[in-house]
């Protein structure tokens, strides 16, 4: 099964571009982040992740509308590395 789950903030507008056939196409990056406290040092440690989602067709085009950088946004999909 390749399903994959986001909860995130967009780091910046999703870019809308059209294929050769006319197909929307919208990417955008979502950040995702966890924080846990250092056994050695005790002090608070933060990492953050980021991933590149790419959105087809009909949802291309309500993306671009919609979302904005710096939003919450749950992601849900396949993960396809290139």
């Amino acid at each position: 099964m390749n399903r994959v789950t986001l909860l995130g903030r967009l780091g910046k507008d999703p870019e809308i571009r059209t294929t050769g056939s006319g197909e929307k196409v919208a990417s955008f990056s979502v950040a995702t982040s966890e924080q846990w406290k250092d056994k050695a040092t005790g002090e608070k440690q933060e990492r953050t992740e980021w991933h590149r989602v790419v959105v087809w067709g009909k949802l291309a085009e309500l993306c671009a509308k919609y979302l904005a950088q710096g939003r919450h946004r749950f992601v849900a999909g396949r993960l396809q590395t290139r």
